[in-house]
């Protein structure tokens, strides 16, 4: 086992209600414990989007006792690699750390067949990033 403590990673989108929900939960379900897993919204919603909790659950991920959780600075430095998801220049700034801006279809208002595809991306992209921050492993 490595000597090095865990990356960790926090996902930020507006409501905290569907893109960052669904990238935190892959990630978890992908990743175990092998990454620290945040997620929050820059304005939360008050509960998680319907067509996102069945999108998941489809996906064998119940995200159903989820809630939206509000953007903190303590919590982007408490984080390695902080990826947004259309929260624009809400998000804080803090030296050393990794921001990538993950371009994606906004789930609010939308049914459950519109969600899948904004899904199986963010699966794909987290798989990518399981794959960047622990190498040897594979998602």
């Amino acid at each position: 086992m490595s000597e090095s403590r865990k990356p960790s990673v926090l996902f930020v989108c507006v409501h905290n209600a569907g893109r960052s929900q669904m990238a935190a939960a892959f990630l978890t379900h992908l990743a175990g414990d092998r990454i620290e897993v945040r997620s929050a919204g820059s304005a939360p919603a008050d509960t998680i989007n319907p067509a996102v909790v069945e999108a998941m659950a489809e996906a064998g991920i119940d995200i159903a006792a989820e809630t939206p959780k509000v953007l903190t600075s303590e919590a982007v430095q408490a984080s390695d690699v902080v990826i947004t998801m259309g929260c624009g220049d809400t998000c804080p700034v803090f030296p050393g750390k990794t921001y990538l801006d993950w371009k994606l279809d906004d789930p609010a208002g939308q049914g459950v067949a519109a969600v899948r595809p904004i899904r199986d991306d963010i699966r794909t992209r987290v798989q990518n990033l399981i794959n960047e921050l622990t190498p040897g492993h594979r998602a």
